[in-house]
């Protein structure tokens, strides 16, 4: 199971912003036009701190959960990527045609590997309009068949001049135990 967790810099960024609309308000009190920037630090702090409180995003083999939803990989018929990468926010499709928008804020490297673990595990859905054999090639195929496959050709690399040259040092080393003549 790996887990990925929101960033803390979300929770910062809500502090930091409540605290400078907390300012603007104390400041609208003797100037009324700061009240526009307090309402919309208010705002900011209050759409961030909602993505900062977002649940754990956990990926198993077989079910991706966020919350309390569990969405088994079998039943992901679609992903389509929206502009956004941080957060990260993804539509699934469903097997039952219902959607799902997964909203994950982390930091860029953890949002690109979830939704890259996403499209791998994901096998049986289309990824932004192509089929997933298309981008992540074809399911392993049985032993069996690669046992068939004719092997592919060797290629000399040496000469038979050198070839015999190697053999002889070969020799030479193996009776000896070292090649260069002893002081």
């Amino acid at each position: 199971m790996i887990r990925f967790t929101p960033a803390r810099t979300y929770l910062t960024a809500a502090a930091v912003a409540l605290g400078l609309a907390a300012f603007s308000g104390w400041c609208a009190l003797s100037w009324l036009p700061a009240a526009i920037p307090a309402v919309l630090l208010l705002a900011s702090a209050l759409f961030v701190l909602w993505l900062g409180l977002h649940p754990t995003v956990e990926v198993t083999e077989t079910h991706l959960k966020s919350g309390k939803r569990l969405i088994p990989w079998a039943s992901v018929r679609r992903i389509d990527q929206t502009g956004w990468v941080a957060p990260m926010v993804v539509d699934l499709t469903l097997v039952d045609q219902g959607k799902v928008r997964l909203i994950y804020p982390g930091e860029t490297d953890n949002a690109n590997r979830l939704l890259r673990l996403i499209q791998q595990r994901s096998t049986q859905s289309l990824i932004n309009g192509v089929p997933h054999s298309q981008i992540f090639g074809e399911l392993a195929k049985p032993q069996a068949q690669t046992k068939q496959a004719t092997p592919s050709p060797r290629y000399p690399l040496l000469t038979e001049e050198d070839e015999k040259e190697v053999e002889r040092l070969y020799q030479k080393l193996r009776t000896a135990g070292r090649l260069d003549p002893e002081k």
